[in-house]
């Protein structure tokens, strides 16, 4: 009898320890650099974002965010490193939908992304289809005709097999019938470089706008509901006669798993803080992006509803990576 209490004496403490250490943990936290792996290249529209993040964070904290480039493998690379650190607060990983959502459902993955602690919506990325000047394109339907009249011969640069931007280009592909070449490249800089100096055809980036905005590149649609406010006259996917086709970009801050859900939900809550100020809005379109307030449920359905959608074009359309 005495052996059992003990045991059930010092199981309650434990928790009681652990409880506390969490609650100390998002008391005092961070007393030391952060780190925010990005599973892209820098200079990516993965990178472009979170740099800017990492820099609010720091200031609303008053200790350094880092940020850490760890490409390859359409983000899988840098997405492990993250899952398998120290729950401890002190690495993050900042990422596209594309490594969570896609990658587990195209390829093998040796654990399973949904286990991440989602801490905030950090923003959606606005872009649409940028073509090169020499295609001549000025309209979508322009470029869909052409493909179709011309199999094969447009291509379509991408950050990897797998990732949001090729599943943009499987998405036109499926709806319209359109034969476009993927071409891959380790990350969106990469791809971005050869889109403007007239190696590949067309790119779904949000990098690609401020080229755009400087007149090196065409924009023929916004992959969004709404139009974007520094392209007015520039239609939505729908609107340029494409249904059901829209693949979203939203970008998150995960936590290892693990990681304290007192730490989590402050976080959180000042994510949203964040996003909410009007200059945050401001900095956010000159890359490319808009700001969502979503609460910690609110994106777990965003992530679940995803998953399921990007699930049922895989399979209805036959998606599989070379």
């Amino acid at each position: 009898m005495n052996r059992r209490y003990f045991l059930q004496a010092a199981t309650a403490a434990c928790i009681m320890l652990a409880a506390a250490g969490s609650s100390a943990l998002a008391e005092d936290w961070p007393t030391r650099p952060v780190k925010i792996i990005v599973p892209f290249a820098a200079g990516g529209a993965t990178d472009l974002l979170a740099r800017p993040w990492a820099e609010w964070l720091g200031k609303t904290y008053k200790q350094q965010f880092v940020i850490e480039n760890r490409g390859g493998a359409s983000g899988l690379i840098g997405m492990e490193a993250a899952f398998r650190a120290a729950p401890d607060g002190y690495t993050f990983f900042f990422s596209s939908n594309s490594p969570l959502v896609y990658q587990p459902q195209l390829r093998e993955v040796k654990f399973d992304p949904r286990q991440f602690e989602v801490i905030g919506r950090m923003g959606d990325m606005m872009s649409g289809f940028a073509v090169h000047p020499k295609t001549g394109f000025k309209t979508l339907k322009e470029m869909i005709d052409y493909a179709k009249a011309n199999p094969g011969k447009l291509t379509f640069g991408s950050s990897g097999p797998g990732t949001v931007t090729h599943m943009r280009l499987e998405a036109l592909k499926y709806r319209t019938g359109v034969d476009i070449m993927h071409i891959p490249y380790r990350g969106g800089a990469d791809s971005l470089t050869d889109l403007l100096s007239g190696v590949v055809d067309s790119m779904n980036e949000g990098s690609t706008l401020p080229h755009v905005a400087a007149g090196k590149l065409t924009l023929l649609n916004i992959n969004h509901t709404e139009r974007f406010a520094p392209f007015p006259d520039v239609p939505t996917l729908a609107e340029a006669g494409v249904k059901d086709a829209d693949i979203p970009v939203w970008f998150a801050l995960y936590a290892p798993p693990g990681t304290p859900k007192d730490l989590v939900e402050k976080l959180n809550a000042k994510v949203n803080e964040i996003s909410a100020l009007p200059e945050t809005r401001k900095h956010m379109e000159k890359v490319s992006a808009v700001p969502v307030v979503q609460t910690l449920p609110e994106i777990k359905k965003t992530w679940a509803d995803d998953y399921e959608t990007i699930g049922r074009l895989i399979k209805a359309a036959g998606i599989k990576l070379q």
